[in-house]
């Protein structure tokens, strides 16, 4: 399992940033640490099949996927559909910090993963 801890400690040791409490989804441990208005979540997984283990076995550590926050989920995701973009989630489900969220396939989006979130 990646160190948790040792990718912590530039964003605490050198930007000074608090990491939030760890939470578990999409069988990885997650941690946030706010960044003024915005926050860089970091993952481990504790699943050897979860999304984010295949995602490093193939690429190795680094942006997994970028995460935009909608006022309105159900309407982006439509917006979504009727532009003809590939859903990996075609209706939200549960994410970190009880947030609802889905995911845009990076064949619609320049190859870069994105999920959506209220």
């Amino acid at each position: 399992m990646p160190d948790l801890d040792a990718a912590l400690a530039f964003y605490h040791d050198v930007l000074g940033l608090e990491p939030g409490p760890p939470e578990s989804a999409d069988g990885a441990t997650i941690v946030e640490l706010g960044f003024g208005e915005s926050a860089v979540e970091l993952l481990a997984p504790h699943d050897p099949d979860s999304p984010i283990a295949r995602f490093l076995a193939r690429r190795g550590p680094g942006i997994h996927h970028i995460c935009y926050r909608v006022a309105d989920l159900d309407a982006a995701l439509e917006a979504c559909r009727a532009a003809g973009y590939r859903l990996v989630d075609e209706s939200p489900r549960p994410g970190a910090g009880g947030h609802r969220v889905a995911f845009i396939h990076p064949k619609a989006t320049a190859g870069i993963l994105i999920e959506l979130t209220e």
